[in-house]
């Protein structure tokens, strides 16, 4: 596939600083990894036309900018590499999956509790998808802040996999399953039904899970319990068919039963 390069001033930066560049610096780039029109994806990488990575984008910010009365979108691009002041040669490049993983607590987002969940959420993944970029996030148990997040995270930060861990239960600050079927734009039925099929291997009392999967955007939503064990049961049932998932949802043309 022919690689699209586009040049862009960079000031001097040092590895692993983060700085803003302005979308549209990086406007109309049109490549395998970004449909014209379109900003990079969190997680992809700016490589020079010698092969070396410059940059990783971390994130897209709205943000202040000089001598203009509106702030411009950015994308937060991680520096892989010392550079000096100048301009350089550069292209997009996508090499798999982007995932994010949300842990609901209380306890938590006040320092009171160590997430175990969520590491465990990106190691599996890790082990089982090829992932070009990975974050975690840690909110209350609060339906508003998380609906926002998924919707920033899937729409804004284009992360493919968004994960959820917690708040599915009955408690009255169990809210995950509301907020997410809030967002969502199509349900993924076999998706609950294979992890509630595990989940009832090991225990009756996984009847009472509401857990919910579906999409948003090209993201795929995945809800699943507080507990790491039940996280490692309710996962294991669902990544096989997760990149199968992703391409169809992200525009794979071919025919099912042949994938």
């Amino acid at each position: 596939m022919q690689a699209h390069y586009f040049d862009m001033s960079v000031q001097p930066v040092r590895n692993g600083q983060v700085l803003p560049l302005a979308h549209s610096a990086l406007a109309g780039v049109a490549s395998h990894a970004v449909p014209r029109g379109m900003v990079p994806a969190v997680g992809t990488v700016l490589r020079s036309s010698e092969g070396v990575d410059l940059f990783r984008i971390v994130g897209h910010a709205m943000l202040p900018a000089c001598d203009a009365p509106h702030a411009v979108p950015c994308a937060l691009a991680s520096a892989l590499t010392d550079l000096s002041a100048g301009p350089v040669r550069c292209r997009v490049t996508s090499e798999g999956y982007a995932l994010a993983w949300v842990t609901l607590s209380d306890k938590g987002a006040q320092g009171q509790r160590e997430d175990a969940s969520g590491p465990c959420i990106a190691a599996m993944v890790r082990e089982s998808i090829p992932l070009r970029y990975e974050q975690g996030f840690m909110l209350p148990d609060d339906g508003a802040q998380l609906r926002a997040l998924l919707t920033e995270l899937a729409l804004v930060q284009r992360y493919d996999i968004i994960i959820t861990t917690g708040g599915t239960g009955l408690g009255p600050r169990d809210v995950t399953p509301e907020a997410t079927s809030a967002v969502i734009e199509k349900r993924l039925q076999g998706f609950e039904q294979a992890m509630l099929a595990a989940s009832l291997a090991k225990t009756p009392h996984a009847v009472i899970s509401r857990a919910l999967a579906g999409t948003l955007g090209g993201a795929i939503i995945i809800n699943l319990p507080g507990s790491r064990k039940a996280v490692a049961e309710n996962l294991e049932a669902v990544l096989p068919a997760l990149p199968h998932a992703l391409a169809k949802l992200q525009g794979d043309p071919s025919d099912c039963a042949q994938a």
